[in-house]
């Protein structure tokens, strides 16, 4: 057992389902953090705090379990994470920004989501300030050496995509170091939750990123169920399941054909939007909704499947059947395509293991984390799939996890359609107090959510979407490539700008 997954677990727990949160001295979790640059230490997933807290979700591969931690903050500092995992440099920034909890060591304390615009300063704390100095441009490191040049691009973009700058320092062509900044998309969406009922947050939840509205709404709902002691019936657990895999694939072809698109290749992303135009009709006539927005709520799901639904469903997964080979054999056969996607973007396994990346970023790195499987969730648990896995961590892995995954989610969409449980598709969410983590595997990865209850309202919540370790690796990838191979690694990535905004 690691040496922070024996502090962890050694300490005082309070209630949380699954997993008992362990409550840690700061000398504990100063020693813990410490720990975590040892070999074989666990992997940080998510950091996040409350106006007293601050919290860690862990993954302790080596005694196969999941770890949740908090400690006091004293004097509004905490022992900073980052010098062990720099994947926590993130958090401990939007941490201080909203809860004004400083990261005591921290990596980098420059502000995130605060970009001198709020009427208030450390929004979510128990005492918000109001602001005193006009708003400060945003800091980006510094550029030393000889014909260094910076390229500014954003944070409004051509085209409809949501608003990011990403900051090039650059030699010639190619790329030194890449910085991102986000943030011009937080909605406050943490506070609009708090003081309101699961039922009525879980509308937030379905917006924190709208192309991933089924995956938050189910890993949020699942936090909800956890909280409460609340069991779905098997049937809603199962279109659940229909709407997430639907929503995978819709999601996959459009992600396919754009990075096609980024290579100059018009034919595929014509193909695939077709398909994905199919798919999205037939989910508006199953479910209402071509993205079933506001299907999933804590509970079950609102209505059932449609009358004629599945038949919907299935006659648009046909023609993407039988063309998929097609599509996948012209991606193969074109060297001018694969020129621009083979050894393109690279993320090392070592740098995926780094930052516990989930996804096709992490499985095209050679993680095999999925979380349908492992720590796994209904109907999942009984339904058989593969978790494509490449090495070469590349643009061209990357389309190709893509590929496989949309084969095994067909797959599983037939199975899951023919097989429905008989029964109802929601119960009510039992009222009280508790504590709850919720998963889910999204389009991009693993999502989770954690949240409290206090006599059936939420009194503090957090939601992870996978892009939070995600985009520090496309940082990385773009290095040594150059700058006009930039727009095919973003694609390839395809992280989300507001699921990390708040």
């Amino acid at each position: 057992m690691s040496t922070a997954g024996t502090i962890i677990r050694t300490a005082p727990t309070e209630s949380c389902q699954p997993w008992p949160r362990h409550k840690l001295l700061g000398e504990e979790w100063r020693a813990m953090a410490a720990s975590l640059g040892e070999a074989g230490a666990p992997s940080l997933l998510a950091l996040w705090a409350d106006t007293a807290r601050v919290y860690v979700l862990l993954h302790d591969a080596d005694a196969a379990g999941w770890l949740v931690a908090s400690t006091s903050v004293d004097d509004g500092r905490y022992p900073a994470l980052s010098p062990r995992r720099p994947s926590a440099t993130w958090f401990e920034r939007m941490i201080h920004d909203l809860w004004g909890h400083e990261a005591s060591g921290g990596r980098d304390l420059r502000p995130w989501l605060e970009h001198g615009r709020w009427p208030v300063t450390v929004p979510m704390s128990l005492r918000p300030l109001a602001r005193e100095s006009p708003a400060e441009p945003p800091e980006f490191l510094p550029v030393e050496g000889e014909d260094y040049h910076q390229i500014p691009v954003g944070p409004v973009h051509a085209g409809i995509i949501e608003p990011g700058h990403f900051r090039f320092s650059a030699l010639g062509e190619t790329v030194a170091r890449l910085e991102i900044r986000l943030g011009w998309l937080h909605k406050g969406t943490l506070a609009l939750m708090r003081g309101k009922s699961p039922r009525v947050a879980a509308r937030f939840a379905a917006r924190l990123s709208g192309d991933t509205t089924v995956a938050h709404s189910v890993a949020f709902a699942r936090a909800a169920e956890a909280a409460s002691g609340t069991e779905v019936p098997p049937r809603a657990a199962a279109l659940r399941a229909v709407m997430t895999e639907l929503e995978r694939v819709a999601n996959h072809l459009s992600d396919c054909g754009a990075i096609a698109g980024d290579a100059a290749f018009a034919y595929l992303p014509a193909r695939f939007g077709w398909h994905r135009e199919a798919l999205l009709r037939a989910a508006a006539v199953a479910f209402g909704h071509r993205l079933m927005m506001d299907v999933v709520v804590p509970g079950g799901v609102t209505a059932d499947i449609v009358p004629g639904g599945t038949e919907a469903i299935l006659r648009a997964l046909a023609p993407l059947e039988d063309e998929l080979p097609e599509l996948i054999r012209v991606y193969d056969g074109f060297s001018s395509l694969l020129d621009r996607t083979v050894g393109t973007g690279i993320v090392t396994p070592a740098l995926a293991g780094e930052f516990a990346a989930g996804g096709f970023v992490g499985r095209a790195s050679g993680r095999a984390i999925d979380l349908r499987r492992t720590p796994g969730y209904p109907p999942y648990d009984r339904l058989a799939f593969e978790v494509p896995v490449q090495q070469e961590g590349d643009v061209d892995a990357r389309v190709r996890i893509r590929f496989a995954e949309i084969g095994a989610s067909l797959n599983l969409l037939r199975t899951l359609l023919i097989e429905l449980p008989e029964g109802g598709v929601s119960v009510p969410l039992l009222l009280g107090s508790g504590e709850g983590i919720g998963w889910a595997e999204g389009f991009r990865g693993d999502i989770w959510h954690w949240l409290r209850l206090d006599g059936g309202q939420i009194a503090a919540v957090f939601m992870r979407d996978p892009s939070w370790l995600q985009w520090p690796l496309l940082e990385a990838a773009i290095h040594d490539n150059i700058v006009a191979d930039f727009p095919l690694c973003n694609k390839s990535f395809n992280c989300s700008y507001s699921g990390v905004d708040l």
